[in-house]
């Protein structure tokens, strides 16, 4: 009897450690992990900013360049006869498919022709904001508002180093 009471005790005793031996081992599930390349936004200039010619007086003014490439003024600015060439700037856009993206515009940017300068702001763009890439591609016009110092001296006002539009993906 001693000896059946030591075996009871015994099986008792294994199951006891199998069960617990089951319960720490846990339970698992599997995942797995993928990623998507997609094509870089990329941006680069296809047209430069120009205001075309303008006159002025005694009284400061501005010219306002619509991404449509239109020109008004307000004012000591005026516009004359011959124009000279007249561009808003165009930036091409290229990426994935229909993605959207941001537009970021200058704030300021600065023109000079010698000593001289003029500041140009107030950017506006078509698309204004937000674009949306048609088969991955899409153009972005930029224009500004050119402000013209009361008997801003003559001259060809530039920058070449340019100014900055930035594009990112929604």
């Amino acid at each position: 009897m001693k000896k059946l009471i030591s075996l009871f005790a015994a099986i008792v005793l294994v199951s006891g450690f199998t069960t617990v031996s089951a319960q720490t081992q846990g339970v698992k599930a599997t995942a797995t992990g993928s990623a998507t390349i997609i094509t870089p936004i990329a941006i680069s200039k296809t047209t430069d900013m120009n205001f075309g010619n303008v006159a002025v007086n005694a009284t400061a003014g501005t010219v306002v360049l619509t991404p449509a490439s239109g020109r008004s003024i307000t004012g000591g600015a005026t516009l004359p006869a011959v124009t000279g060439t007249v561009t808003a700037a165009v930036f091409h856009v290229t990426g994935l498919g229909t993605s959207t993206y941001a537009i970021t515009l200058p704030t300021t940017y600065t023109i000079t022709s010698g000593l001289n300068n003029m500041i140009v702001n107030t950017f506006t763009s078509t698309p204004s904001g937000t674009g949306t890439l048609s088969s991955g591609a899409q153009d972005i016009q930029v224009g500004a508002t050119l402000n013209v110092a009361a008997l801003q001296p003559a001259g060809a006002y530039a920058n070449a180093t340019g100014f900055d539009v930035t594009v990112n993906y929604n």
